[in-house]
Order: C-alpha cells, then structure tokens, then sequence
C-alpha cells in the first residue's frame, strides 16, 4: 500500500506563507507529478509529505494513518534528491547497503536487495566505484536503487534529472517510467519541467503561488486546462492567449472579435458572458494551419521560422504587437519573408473569461 492524504495542508515561515490549504489524494501505485514554477511550494510540499518539515496546520496521512507528528525514519518513504546525495567516500555498493545496514537488516538480504536493484538500474558494472568517477547519469542511477532497495512505501523525487543534459534527460524520463511500470509503487515526483510532467505521469497537480490550480490526467489538463495559468504554463510550445472581445453569447455559442480582423464562433456556455465583454481566446500552436486566406484566417508576418526537419515553428505578429505560435508541417516559410495567413480553427480554441477562468464547451 501507499495511499498519501494531504488535507487543509498550510505552511508559513514567519508572517510568509508558503502553502495554502492544499488538499490532495495520491493513490496507491500511482505516478502524481507535481509541476510549475520556481518557487510555488511543490519542493516544500514534498518535504512535508517526506517528514523533513512538519505543516504549520493540516494533516499528512500515509494509508489512512495520521503521520503528521511521525519522524521522516518512521514514515517508510524513500526520497531521490535533485543533488544525488550519495557519500563520496563510499563505493556504490557501500552507498547502496548503507542505509539497510543502519538498520541492522541480515547481510544476505542486503545483497539479494543490492543485486535486484542493480539488475534493474543496470549499474552492477559500477558497485566498487566511488560517485567521484560516476557520469551525472550513473550517480542518478545510483540514488534511485539507494532508495529501490529500501523497499519503501512510496517514492519522493525532487527534481532528479535537473542536473542531466538534455539527451540524457530523455533517456532517463524512459527509464523512470519504466521502473514505476515494474515496481508499481507509488511514485511522487516534483519538477518544473512540464514535458516531464506530461510524459512521466498518472495525474499531474499544477501548482502557483502555493495553491493548486488544476489535477487531472496530463492530456485532460492540455485538452482542458481550468484557467490561463494552467493554459500557458502546460504544452510545448506554450497555447497562444490573444485578446478578444465578445459580439454576442448565446446559451450554447459565443461570438468574439480579435486582433487582425479575427472573428470566431464558438461552441461555449456562454451564460455567464455578454456583449461587450473582455475575453481571451486561446489555441494551441500545433492546432494552427496555413492557409490561403478568407473567413477564419489572420494575415502574420514572420518574425522568426524555425526549421526542424518535418516542422516550421513560426514565430510572428498579428495586427501590429500580437504575437502568435504557428508548428506547421510546410516547409519554406522564412523569417522577415512576406506575410502568410494562419488559419485559426474554432473547434480548437479555448475561450477564458475576464477572471482567467476557462468557458467549458458544449
């Protein structure tokens, strides 16, 4: 088991409040990536779920038993830290059987332990080396199977592949998910990366300013996304927001004008908007087609086309000062070249209201 209950959690330092009333539900066996930006509570909240700082009100509860007041030692997590946290002085295989020896497990389980994990994690070739002549990959190997052998309840990761190079980052991400795939514990997993965030997780918890914005499933928050925060912050390149004004709203449609002569129709409730009101539109870049002109379409100038082989993306302006994010599949669009129309497809725009808020569809 490894359910994790965080209810009415709040941290403050002082008179600076760090987490607000967070409540949360991990489920056994489930991969739960916490993302956003730098400074928005996620690190502390996974220190409070490991026992390495205590809330300043609300409850921590591992498989329905309250260890709010209980040591981190006594909680049965394993936690993987951005910095590898290995002795430098020990060899792997010392690393590795440290933490088992402290607690005085039998020397034969410590090794069946030792073997399984770095069977797994393929660093056997590694066990009499120090960390000092360990690759950033293979310390980050090395820390995961310290916290594998444990054998522990859950899993606490805190930014582990930070410090990797772009490639290896990859690599390790498959890797990741791959051993929650055979371990089938439960794994929480803190990152700013949201592209880790989508590709790693069960569910992700968005987070901003202490406080959760939206948990869902990585491709109902990108279909779907609660609010501009979530919109904006989830999806590579980021989900174009541009201005608009609305003509009308019906019950089951709303009409808005936008920069650039852009008009749409949109599938929405829009009982709680009327004409006049201020809106943004919202759509993602790869939803975004060239086209020939006409109703639906913007006239762009290119700012700036990044040729990636079998995609462009296009960085341009609309109406002046608007910016918007094109990936499209043609080839030959340039930078400063002569403008192109960008078709904008209303059964793929979000509409938010002048609250930040999303319109859901019909």
């Amino acid at each position: 088991m490894g359910r994790i209950t965080l209810t009415n959690i709040d941290r403050a330092y002082g008179k600076m409040k760090i987490l607000h009333g967070i409540n949360l539900d991990v489920g056994d066996g489930e991969m739960l990536v916490l993302v956003g930006p730098s400074g928005c509570g996620k690190s502390t909240l996974l220190r409070l779920i490991a026992g390495l700082d205590r809330p300043t009100d609300g409850k921590v509860e591992i498989d329905g038993v309250d260890v709010t007041n209980v040591s981190a030692a006594q909680r049965g997590l394993a936690m993987v830290f951005q910095s590898y946290a290995l002795y430098p002085h020990m060899s792997v295989r010392q690393n590795l059987a440290f933490g088992l020896e402290n607690i005085r497990m039998p020397k034969a389980e410590i090794d069946a332990r030792i073997t399984e994990a770095t069977r797994m994690l393929e660093i056997a070739p590694y066990l009499d080396r120090r960390p000092g002549q360990l690759s950033g990959g293979q310390k980050q190997r090395v820390a995961i199977g310290r916290a594998v052998v444990r054998n522990p309840t859950a899993f606490l990761l805190d930014e582990p592949l930070s410090n990797l190079d772009a490639e290896l980052r990859i690599t390790m991400r498959a890797e990741l998910a791959g051993l929650h795939r055979r371990l089938t514990t439960t794994m929480v997993y803190v990152t700013h990366d949201q592209i880790e965030a989508m590709t790693l997780a069960d569910r992700i918890v968005v987070m901003r300013s202490g406080r959760i914005e939206q948990v869902g499933r990585p491709l109902d928050l990108y279909n779907a996304p609660a609010n501009l925060f979530v919109a904006g912050f989830i999806g590579a390149p980021r989900m174009n927001l541009l201005p608009v004004k609305v003509r009308s709203a019906s019950g089951a449609e709303v009409r808005v004008d936008g920069p650039g002569g852009l008009s749409a129709s949109i599938a929405a409730d829009g009982v709680a908007l009327k004409p006049g009101d201020d809106a943004t539109l919202g759509i993602r870049p790869h939803d975004i087609q060239l086209s020939n002109g006409g109703k639906g379409s913007v006239e762009a100038r290119v700012t700036l086309a990044e040729a990636l082989g079998p995609e462009t993306v296009v960085h341009a302006t609309i109406a002046g000062d608007s910016k918007l994010i094109a990936v499209l599949k043609q080839q030959g669009v340039e930078s400063q070249g002569p403008p192109i129309n960008l078709a904008l497809p209303p059964e793929r725009m979000h509409l938010f209201d002048a609250a930040g808020l999303r319109v859901a569809p019909r």
